[in-house]
């Protein structure tokens, strides 16, 4: 049991540590892909980038960094996060442009710099609805990291589910682990719906 926990916790942090590295990168990328705070032009470039890398698997851009820097934890983390950047680049940018035109050309029109703009009107604003996209890609990430645990040689107990499946062939072992993969994404969303709540 304990070696199923450790396994378990090997996901988590995958999908915790891509998480986190592309929610950083996300929001200092989408401050250049809001409409209501860039150009138009490097708004509209920056959009079609990220466009495109969302438009590729996961699972693909695992095994794409996995060529490069081999099979482990290292490709997992790169390819979860590469996907994640791009994802939450376009929901955090989607955020910044809902908010009020008028709080930000007020601070514009007082002579406020760009990053006293984003620390006094856009974070204060934006800053639950961002808590909530991250969240939700955080249970997109663990889940993720469950299917290229094998793919990647990542480990974690999406490997444990493979070598039980395809070459233990032990369906009590395999049932057993999906069961508390599937407990686990629910105790994660749980506690993903009161922190939401909470925020909003």
């Amino acid at each position: 049991m304990s070696s199923i926990l450790y396994q378990l916790l090997i996901t988590f942090c995958l999908g915790v540590l891509s998480t986190v590295f592309g929610a950083v990168l996300a929001f200092f990328c989408s401050l250049l892909c809001a409409k209501n705070i860039s150009s138009s032009v490097t708004a509209n470039i920056i959009k079609s980038i990220v466009a495109l890398v969302r438009a590729v698997p996961t699972v693909l851009w695992v095994l794409i960094f996995a060529v490069s820097a081999g099979l482990g934890s290292v490709a997992a983390v790169v390819g979860l996060t590469f996907h994640s950047f791009a994802y939450l680049t376009k929901v955090y940018a989607e955020s910044i442009e809902e908010i009020d035109n008028g709080t930000i050309e007020a601070l514009r029109a007082s002579g406020a710099s760009f990053w006293q703009i984003v620390f006094q009107a856009i974070i204060p604003a934006s800053v639950s609805r961002m808590v909530a996209w991250t969240f939700m890609r955080f249970e997109i990430n663990f889940t993720n990291a469950v299917a290229v645990g094998a793919a990647a040689g990542a480990g974690g107990i999406g490997f444990n589910l493979f070598m039980a499946g395809s070459f233990y062939f032990d369906l009590h072992e395999m049932g057993f682990l999906t069961y508390i993969v599937v407990i686990t994404v629910i105790i994660l969303e749980t506690v993903s719906t009161k922190i939401k709540a909470k925020v909003k």
